[in-house]
């Protein structure tokens, strides 16, 4: 959510950021809706002053008529504040659902335009192989690696039993995320899989309509959380940080759920879009003036990652209408899917996001700096550290090999026990 004090000064920079993102908002409603409130907060801040003198005039002694009008009086007061205050209430509700159909500013360098308008920062070489390439899918069947049928028996299309090799290494890649995140200063937490819809709403996720992603339970004021983003963020709700613990670097281990609405095709086949995965997701707190280096961090250590996997990857900086509402920028780390689409394609398997304070204002997530009364709210940010169904697919047709076996990368082999799939 943005500040509301500032939107009347900043309100070119807010057009434009819809404007770019391809948002239709009422900034200038907005606008309106809170010079309302201010207008009305005087008048409450008035009313209660008389209030406040009426009520220190009433200790001196008064004869009984005066008595009599200064109790009336004095009711009247507390009437008009009542009434001011339940016309306030109703109009900063209508102020914060209008603030939170505003996405964030967007940082300068972000490519303006839609989906294919991304700007590539890195890539790596599209490996050539001598031999036929097998799809994740024929590479599943042909070693019992999946079990899209009963899965689908069970719970319905897109969701999945892992067997064999491939639930191995779903534990496998869970544990080598969490070591290479804790070298690098990140608590390890296993979250719940379940948040209120209050706090899937602070993080800028939408828990109902027709749009959203986010399964609801029937019966209960609880959503399925998509990523552990929207738990580890809910974890610093409505909290005050001192600054010495700033930057705080979370690590969250979660199932995540995702309706996947709309989401058909060749290229969302098998494993790439499903209804349930399990991730490994980075989260940091930390100071305003420390996010965009934050930002880089988190980027430097999923490169690192995937490099360990021995995956051929790229980064793309996301455009501007393909940004989520909280994302001030975003990059995506895409690996290269020999069996996805029409001869093979990038995929994005991870993305990092830095949010600024965007998340933290809708939470009252704040901080404290060393000998300071004044609260700040903290930058959050977010990355996909692994997210384990495609990472396995890009895994599966990467280290393929000619006989149709797979490979094992050597920094999985210690985790998984075994250096490959099926017969050398």
């Amino acid at each position: 959510m943005l500040d509301p004090r500032n939107l009347a000064s900043r309100r070119d920079e807010i057009v434009e950021s819809c404007r770019k993102r391809k948002i239709a908002a009422d900034v200038d409603a907005t606008i309106a809706e809170q010079e309302r409130v201010n207008a009305l907060l005087t008048e409450l801040n008035e009313v209660n002053r008389r209030r406040n003198e009426h009520q220190a005039a009433g200790k001196r002694k008064l004869e009984p008529t005066e008595r009599e009008a200064h109790v009336e009086k004095g009711r009247q007061l507390k009437q008009q504040v009542a009434a001011i205050e339940e016309r306030l209430r109703a109009l900063q509700q209508s102020l914060e659902a209008s603030l939170m159909a505003l996405p964030n500013f967007i940082h300068a360098d972000v490519p303006v335009g839609g989906e294919d308008d991304y700007r590539v920062l890195e890539q790596s070489a599209i490996p050539q192989r001598d031999f036929e390439l097998l799809d994740h899918l024929t590479l599943c069947e042909k070693h019992d690696l999946v079990d899209f049928e009963s899965g689908a028996a069970v719970a319905g299309q897109k969701f999945y039993y892992l067997k064999n090799e491939a639930a191995l290494l779903d534990v496998a890649l869970q544990r080598f995320a969490l070591d290479i995140v804790m070298e690098e200063s990140f608590t390890p937490i296993v979250t719940p899989d379940l948040a209120r819809p209050a706090v899937v709403m602070g993080l800028g996720f939408n828990p109902r309509g027709e749009e959203t992603q986010i399964y609801s339970l029937a019966n209960h004021d609880l959503c399925l959380v998509g990523t552990a983003e929207i738990t580890l963020g809910g974890m610093y709700l409505d909290k005050i940080i001192d600054e010495a613990e700033l930057p705080i670097r979370l690590a969250g281990v979660s199932h995540c759920f995702r309706t996947e609405a709309g989401a058909h095709g060749r290229e969302s086949r098998g494993l790439y879009r499903v209804h349930q995965f399990t991730k490994t997701e980075m989260f940091v707190l930390c100071r305003p003036e420390d996010s965009e280096a934050q930002h880089a961090d988190l980027r430097r250590i999923e490169e690192h990652i995937f490099s360990a996997l021995e995956l051929p990857y790229r980064v793309i900086d996301i455009a501007s209408g393909d940004l989520g509402a909280p994302a001030y920028r975003k990059y995506d780390l895409e690996v290269w899917m020999p069996g996805r689409g029409e001869g093979g394609s990038w995929g994005e398997v991870t993305s990092t996001s830095n949010c600024t304070d965007f998340q933290a204002r809708r939470l009252k997530t704040r901080f404290r700096r060393a000998g300071s009364k004044k609260n700040e709210f903290v930058h959050t940010l977010n990355g996909t550290a692994i997210s384990n169904a495609r990472a396995i697919l890009a895994l599966l047709e990467t280290h393929q090999r000619a006989d149709g076996s797979v490979a094992i990368p050597a920094a999985l082999v210690p985790y998984m026990g075994r250096d490959s799939i099926g017969s050398r």
